[in-house]
């Protein structure tokens, strides 16, 4: 049976002292204000899409928006998600 081949590691070398890194600034805990609003954001989108169905006929605004109560309530959830990814 034939011999395999041995296989060449490469050196390890550790990184050099000439190169200079910038510290990260590292951001404290997000203000509670900040969770209160995207998730007052995200309930009030979520009570205003079932408003619209349970209520809609009886409220005059919501039915003269019409087809845009859709997108008023999602687009406040989405609103409140996308806050999410900043808070920490």
């Amino acid at each position: 049976m034939p011999k395999s081949k041995v296989r060449k590691k490469t050196v390890y070398t550790p990184p050099g002292e000439g190169r200079v890194t910038t510290p990260v600034k590292v951001s404290g805990p997000t203000h509670p204000i900040y969770v209160a609003v995207f998730l007052g954001l995200m309930l009030v989108g979520l009570a205003w899409l079932v408003v619209n169905y349970l209520a809609s006929d009886a409220i005059p605004f919501m039915v003269a928006l019409g087809p845009w109560n859709f997108a008023i309530g999602f687009s406040l959830i989405v609103i409140g998600l996308l806050m999410t990814m900043r808070w920490r």
